[in-house]
């Protein structure tokens, strides 16, 4: 029989079966051509390290990309081929977390779960993992998928559905934010953020990533560490606590979120992903090809030997647009979602905005990090990183389009919220972000120098050496950037 060759109802029906059987994973009757071995030696190794040090020292264990029930039974199936499933007594010695990535499979995370609870044979492992499942929610590809304004909006709905199906199934939810430093990768104050979740998504427990520089802003000093825990740690609270109290979003403000989404949407994926050439002027109008040659960073710039958008990684996607003070990914298409509900709703349509900004966590905390992205931002300093591009005519186009985009997003910002200049709302802020341009200006200036000499064959370490620092000292002017 070949695994592959089946549906996914045939392929559930399988796993299931596998599972509870207690005979090897590689039975004579099943081909499981998709199945990793690499996979299974690092499961392997979560397995010794339990019989050495204990459960505690692998907890978890998450299927990105997860898209579907059979993933998740996929990885149900790998533990029990290396110890850390007994199917005998139906017990997990890890938690089994699926990671919803995309646009689509954030779409898809209720209406997975809902199957997924619904199997008597997994239902029986969550018993031994206190009836608790843990989903991760994926802030970033979200984002680069359908940009920000839409990936926090299915984000949001995301958990709404979760939260339904979970309370419906009598399962307790504990979500996992991938949220990353930056506000195009899910950043920005961590206290809002857990404020701004819908109603009975934070149940005396939240779980998410801190990431890069922030670690280091947030935690490199003991009384700033614990200050952060502390922040943490009363959002938490707060947000259980008083989540009956707070009323549900008004029907037509779901609806306005709705009409925005999608237009943001159809903007940031026409230019993204159907514009000709736009794959082009990134990589020449960016230090993403520094940074994906020069060894800086974690991981490969791409996860595939290619220059597409839908390959690169989320993190030097977000940070290259950053480098060049765009920040592309945390503001690109609201400026369009908003002229075009204005247009098809008029005076009414903005009072109504007025209103969300006033009213609803969500929309307030969403215009928030815009606000901070926007204001760091500067149109004439990312021209000078356009003149990188060769082709003139590719450059004029996209480049005007995104001068465009970034005034009317602007422009829309401070309408709804009522602000004379990005940031007034937050004087600090303010404050501290033009207290830096003075030494981060001068920076992006000379970093474009060394690029165009770059790019032109030098081969002086310098050049290269000069690149490096350039990145680190925008990036930390910056603060949160990746």
């Amino acid at each position: 029989m070949d695994y592959l060759a089946l549906d996914e109802e045939g392929r559930i029906a399988l796993l299931l079966e596998e599972i509870a059987s207690p005979r090897p994973l590689y039975s004579p009757y099943v081909t499981y051509s998709e199945l990793s071995t690499g996979e299974l030696a690092i499961l392997r190794m979560a397995r010794e390290a339990h019989q050495r040090y204990g459960t505690d020292s692998v907890p978890n264990c998450i299927i990105s990309k997860t898209d579907g029930v059979s993933d998740m039974l996929e990885l149900a199936l790998l533990l029990k081929e290396t110890g850390l499933l007994d199917p005998r007594a139906a017990t997990l010695a890890v938690n089994l977390i699926p990671l919803f990535e995309t646009i689509g499979d954030l779409q898809a995370s209720g209406p997975v779960m809902d199957r997924l609870l619904a199997l008597p044979g997994y239902r029986r492992l969550l018993d031994s993992r206190a009836m608790t499942q843990e989903v991760m929610l994926g802030y970033s590809d979200s984002n680069k998928d359908g940009g920000f304004l839409s990936s926090g909006w299915e984000l949001y709905k995301a958990e709404i559905a979760l939260v339904e199906v979970f309370a419906r199934h009598g399962v307790r939810l504990r979500l996992f934010h991938g949220r990353g430093g930056s506000v195009g990768r899910g950043g920005g104050p961590s206290y809002q953020a857990i404020l701004a979740q819908p109603g009975g998504a934070v149940q005396g427990q939240i779980r998410l990533t801190e990431q890069g520089e922030v670690i280091s802003a947030k935690y490199g000093n003991p009384e700033v560490g614990r200050r952060n825990l502390e922040v943490l740690a009363a959002a938490t609270l707060e947000a259980s606590l008083f989540a009956d109290a707070e009323p549900a979003p008004r029907p037509e403000y779901l609806a306005a979120m709705d009409e925005l989404s999608a237009a943001a949407f159809k903007a940031y994926r026409a230019l993204v992903y159907e514009t000709e050439g736009f794959e082009q002027y990134f990589w020449e109008s960016t230090v993403i090809a520094e940074i994906a040659h020069l060894n800086i960073g974690s991981r490969p710039a791409s996860r595939k030997k290619t220059t597409a958008i839908e390959d690169l990684r989320a993190i030097p996607w977000v940070f290259s647009w950053a480098q060049c003070r765009l920040m592309l990914p945390g503001w690109f298409g609201f400026g369009s979602a908003v002229k075009q509900y204005l247009a098809t709703h008029g005076e009414a349509g903005r009072e109504r905005l007025q209103a969300m900004a006033r009213e609803w966590g969500f929309f307030s905390s969403l215009l928030s990090n815009m606000d901070m992205v926007l204001a760091k931002s500067d149109i004439a300093i990312a021209s000078r990183y356009a003149g990188l591009v060769r082709d003139v005519k590719l450059r004029e186009a996209i480049f005007g389009r995104i001068r465009a985009e970034h005034e009317a997003s602007v422009a829309a910002l401070l309408e709804i919220t009522g602000q004379h200049e990005l940031l007034d709302a937050n004087p600090l802020l303010k404050r501290s972000i033009r207290n830096r341009f003075p030494y981060l200006d001068p920076l992006n200036h000379v970093q474009v120098e060394l690029l165009h000499r770059h790019r032109e064959g030098s081969e002086d370490a310098r050049i290269k050496g000069g690149i490096h620092m350039s990145i680190n000292g925008i990036a930390a002017g910056l603060r949160n950037s990746g």
